[in-house]
């Protein structure tokens, strides 16, 4: 397999490490602006024939292009904003492609790419990270058990192993998307049809085992990515939970109704400053805690019936930071998964051309196996 990777980020550098450790890949490019900071786990591969560093200015189409001329599949993990551009060029140059979402408006037109897609014989598929994507892909295979789904609920949280007041919170990527997803609507389904609830909303105390224990869960955005469109009708109730220690959404309430987080300038003397830089700037050198060890904690729940009978199925992961090879939690559940999604396009478990999501596209048993072979264990029960 030959493998373009976009972003040398965490993520980026994730998908890239897990790529290297498939037999069947032969050359990973790994493109991105600069690599002055490559995180350890990747560092010891620099010089490695396998892996090519190429600096590339994402923004630049044939630049782009010229990269995904030497290569089967795409795995983008830029900023959300690139997607679709991206998604575009990957179409245009007759390559798979996938990425890690955060922005359903934007997944909303990549699958208009579907037909065009379709025709060159590619598939496309946006949000292939955590959430959205791996509980999409979880949440869908448990629906498929069914014959008749009545809710699906989701909680999902990257939370510190030794956790600090007052947040008891680590940044685990980017604060900035965090504050988004804290001051977004989020899209739920309720009697059937898509609705909106406000972020940091409707908290419920979720159990886990040691040492997550007890968990507080409350709405934030994007993790059901269109699964609200897709399923509208014949699903009557779906929801998307974040988890974190109890205590943070108030917390979090408080400081986003005292405008401490609003994007709108306000004047400090003689100055404009937008809060939410200032929130960032002062608060995210505490939050990022280099040393400090994450945990990610999953759950789904799907409820329904089955031949008649009453069933819950339920998907569960606590994953921890990996201390050997210094990968977090987060780089293990996300930027693999994503690797995973690119290898499956390419050796055709994932066999369906066109454009879409991967509740629709991937294939839940050998998604999850390929996950376990990481050390990555969901677990499945029923109750």
């Amino acid at each position: 397999m030959q493998m373009l990777v976009l972003g040398a980020g965490l993520q980026g550098s994730a998908c890239a490490y897990d790529l290297l450790q498939g037999s069947t890949v032969q050359k990973v490019i790994l493109a991105d602006q600069s690599f002055d900071h490559l995180p350890p786990f990747l560092e010891r591969y620099r010089e490695d024939p396998r892996l090519e560093l190429l600096t590339l200015d994402a923004g630049d189409d044939d630049a782009v292009l010229a990269a995904m001329a030497r290569a089967q599949a795409c795995m983008n993990a830029l900023p959300y904003y690139f997607n679709l551009q991206i998604s575009r060029l990957a179409v245009r140059s007759g390559i798979h492609y996938s990425d890690l979402g955060g922005n359903t408006e934007i997944v909303f037109k990549q699958l208009e790419l579907n037909d065009e897609a379709e025709a060159k014989g590619v598939k496309i598929i946006p949000d292939c990270g955590l959430a959205p994507g791996m509980v999409n892909i979880l949440a869908a295979a448990g629906i498929a058990e069914l014959d008749q789904t009545e809710s699906v609920k989701i909680y999902v949280g990257g939370l510190p192993q030794d956790p600090k007041p007052p947040l008891n919170y680590q940044v685990v990527y980017s604060l900035h998307g965090v504050l988004d997803y804290y001051t977004t609507l989020s899209w739920i389904v309720r009697d059937g049809k898509p609705a909106q609830v406000e972020a940091l909303s409707e908290i419920e105390m979720i159990e886990f085992p040691e040492p997550a224990g007890t968990l507080e869960a409350f709405h934030t955005a994007g993790g059901l990515s269109v699964m609200p469109w897709s399923y509208e009708g014949t699903i009557p109730t779906m929801e998307y939970k974040t988890l974190r220690y109890p205590g943070h959404a108030e917390i979090m309430r408080a400081i986003r109704e005292l405008g401490l987080i609003d994007l709108d300038p306000v004047r400090v003397g003689e100055n404009e400053v937008v809060p939410r830089d200032l929130f960032i700037s002062a608060v995210e050198p505490i939050l990022k805690n280099p040393e400090g060890q994450d945990l990610v904690a999953l759950r789904v729940e799907v409820e329904g019936k089955s031949q008649g009978e009453e069933r819950k199925i339920i998907y569960e992961l606590l994953d921890f930071y990996d201390e050997e090879n210094q990968i977090s939690a987060m780089e293990r559940t996300t930027g693999f998964s994503l690797s995973i999604t690119g290898q499956m396009q390419v050796d055709g478990t994932i066999s369906k051309t066109g454009a879409g999501t991967p509740d629709r596209y991937v294939p839940a048993d050998p998604y999850i196996g390929a996950l376990a072979q990481r050390g990555v264990q969901i677990r499945k029960r029923n109750e």
